[in-house]
């Protein structure tokens, strides 16, 4: 099998160019969307794929038409020999991108430029410095937030992202969007989503069309501009007239985007899942270490992948618990 084939498209034509890649379920915060309170069963290191597996099983994804690598977590820069995964994954033909929670990315600047690394994705879920704390369960706003003005100091391509939770945050919608009037960065609401743990509720998620009132309200249509999103692009992109910066809306309950998805993820524990919603994973590392090709159970979970958000494609079926239930908490599947 070669590049050209069809390994990474599904039964619905979609083809899987992005690989996004855990390298750990550890993280330096404990944020309640993402980690239940208990905290997760981490698995033990030697269930852990190492630096040379990333790469290898990487670059099979890309031998097969993947082009674009983003790494996530857990928070991939508390791993050890993330300077050393960073080296290898940038030798392959694809482009670069991580998503952080921001609080140590000031050590890794060089590392980043070195090796090409441009698209930072950084976690911030609020401008208020105690509801900072009461969602991440520490207390390093200061820290974060000066990284990401650092980050664009230094020419990266920063995206925040904002989980939005109703009677939490949503009153930051537009002091957010603030901060892109001056900041040539993206800020992107994103709809609280239910994973293992989190507590999940439809009523506690705040819709993409409640976002857009709410800015409407705070902007006239003259200055508010819709902007042209990318291929594949999760997010509805707008930007404020004279502002430097944008922001998007990442709507995957109210408003999916399934038909366009060419996303594929590889869990820590070296696990493919083919939608982030799927409760159903392919043991990639398992069969590398026992010598075998990959490949089948790749194009296999790929030919698995369903239409919409693994089988939920309803909103009632969101709400039922025993469906989500079943899946991985967020921090041990990578954001």
């Amino acid at each position: 099998m070669g590049p050209k084939t069809n390994t990474l498209t599904d039964t619905f034509g979609r083809a899987h160019s992005y690989l996004r890649i855990s390298l750990t379920e550890r993280c330096n915060l404990r944020c309640t969307y993402c980690m239940p309170a208990a905290g997760v069963p981490l698995s033990p290191k030697a269930h852990l794929m190492t630096a040379d597996e990333v790469y290898a099983i990487a670059k099979t994804f890309v031998d097969h038409g993947v082009t674009k690598i983003r790494l996530t977590g857990g928070e991939p820069l508390v791993r050890k020999d993330f300077r050393e995964i960073l080296q290898k994954l940038a030798s392959l033909p694809v482009r670069m991108g991580i998503t952080t929670n921001g609080i140590t990315v000031d050590r890794f600047i060089a590392d980043f430029k070195k090796n090409n690394l441009k698209d930072i994705n950084v976690s911030l879920d609020s401008l208020d410095v105690q509801k900072f704390k009461d969602i991440t369960r520490r207390d390093y706003f200061e820290r974060v937030y000066n990284n990401i003005l650092l980050l664009e100091k230094e020419g990266f391509n920063v995206k925040v992202n904002v989980v939005l939770i109703k009677d939490f945050n949503d009153s930051e919608i537009v002091d957010f969007i603030g901060l892109t009037k001056d900041l040539n960065i993206s800020v992107r609401f994103i709809e609280f989503m239910p994973f293992d743990g989190n507590k999940w509720n439809v009523k506690k998620m705040v819709s993409y069309a409640e976002i857009m009132k709410l800015v409407n309200t705070a902007y006239t249509s003259e200055k508010l501009l819709r902007l042209q999103d990318a291929p594949n692009d999760t997010t509805k992109n707008y930007s404020i007239k004279g502002f430097k910066g944008s922001f998007g809306i990442i709507s995957s309950v109210s408003n999916p985007f399934c038909d366009s998805c060419n996303r594929l993820r590889l869990t820590a524990n070296g696990c493919l899942k083919n939608c982030l919603f799927s409760s159903s994973e392919s043991n990639l590392l398992g069969l590398f270490r026992e010598g075998k090709s990959i490949i089948p159970s790749i194009a296999k979970a790929v030919k698995a992948k369903q239409k919409i958000r693994g089988e939920m494609d309803t909103l009632e079926k969101l709400k039922e618990s025993n469906l989500h239930s079943k899946n991985r908490s967020m921090i041990t599947i990578g954001g």
